[in-house]
């Protein structure tokens, strides 16, 4: 079998960019672990009824995710909830369409830039 065979059973996340994809290569040849770089993605979900939640991935380590999370719960009147992923690690989950709310937050707080920050959604 050849490798392009192979290729075609991967996994493959439909939210990497090709930037991402050149941003995680370091320049002395190696290449970093897509989860583990300073990247932040901010995702939207749909569920039923109209209902949706944002999910935030990548939040650094130095953070503490649940103070984090009940400032957002407190500034956005919403819920949320911190799940472990096996993957992505600890994810937050927040109900309603919050990705511009979070965004902002993230900037105006200066824990990240607006280069590290991926708001994907519709």
């Amino acid at each position: 079998m050849t490798d392009d065979f192979l290729n075609n059973f991967r996994s493959i996340d439909p939210f990497t960019n090709a930037s991402a994809q050149s941003a995680l290569n370091i320049g002395n040849g190696e290449k970093m672990d897509q989860h583990s770089s300073n990247v932040v993605h901010i995702r939207i979900q749909q569920r039923n009824r109209g209902k949706s939640v944002t999910t935030i991935q990548g939040i650094d380590e130095k953070f503490d995710k649940n103070k984090l999370l009940q400032e957002f719960a407190r500034k956005f009147a919403c819920g949320g909830n911190i799940v472990k992923h096996k993957e992505y690690g600890e994810v937050i989950q927040l109900q309603g369409d919050k990705r511009n709310g979070v965004n902002q937050f993230l900037i105006d707080n200066k824990m990240y830039s607006d280069g590290q920050i991926k708001v994907h959604g519709f």
